[in-house]
């Protein structure tokens, strides 16, 4: 029996946030036993980066959030080398996804936008005729328009979820913190990708109606 794409969607988020959240916390209360929380927090950090290496030995290629969690561990012991504590740990991945929100943000004052690339290598990348016709709409100016808005919305998401992770961090145990840390990032992430998905088919709709008239 086939498993849709829309399940397997659902699967593949359920199984990421049991590897990256609920996993992690539990080692890490299991480790409080036998090493100091800092030690327990650096080592749970482990089974993202083992669930990276995986995909990256099996798959033979990098995805785009197995090398957010990987920047997340190279944080992580950039934090233990400078000495730093388990909220520093508990914030690399906030660092991450705050500095991507800054790029995002910052290539709206480039010539072409972070979502033109990413759009170009990731939708047309093995279609020549679309390829070249969506470099063709970046000469009307309501594509380009459409494209600066989405670079700005998932500028913002990224940005706020930094924020909000930066504000629990300290509000919250590191356990209780290590729980819902994946929920946040989806939510973030799930909201931003919806916002693409609704706008674009308005976006196109219009589009459509300006190259034809």
């Amino acid at each position: 029996m086939k498993i849709s794409s829309k399940k397997k969607l659902i699967l593949s988020i359920a199984f990421s946030i049991v590897i990256n959240g609920a996993i992690p916390v539990l080692v890490y209360n299991l480790l409080l036993g036998h090493f100091s929380s800092f030690v327990s927090l650096l080592l749970a950090t482990l089974i993202p980066l083992g669930d990276y290496l995986y995909h990256l030995v099996k798959f033979r290629k990098a995805d785009a959030f197995g090398l957010f969690m990987l920047t997340g561990f190279l944080l992580s012991l950039a934090a233990f080398v400078l000495g730093g504590n388990e909220r520093l740990i508990l914030l690399r991945e906030s660092m991450v996804t705050g500095l991507l929100g800054l790029i995002f943000l910052g290539s709206l004052f480039f010539a072409k936008p972070l979502i033109y690339h990413f759009a170009i290598r990731f939708s047309a990348s093995n279609q020549g005729e679309k390829k070249g016709q969506f470099t063709k709409n970046w000469e009307i100016p309501y594509f380009r328009f459409v494209l600066r808005v989405m670079t700005a919305i998932w500028g913002i998401a990224l940005l706020g979820e930094a924020a909000v992770k930066i504000v629990l961090v300290y509000e919250l145990s590191i356990s209780s913190f290590l729980a819902v840390s994946q929920i946040i990032f989806y939510c973030f992430i799930g909201v931003a990708i919806l916002f693409t998905i609704i706008y674009r088919r308005y976006a196109k709709k219009r589009l459509d109606l300006i190259i034809h008239n």
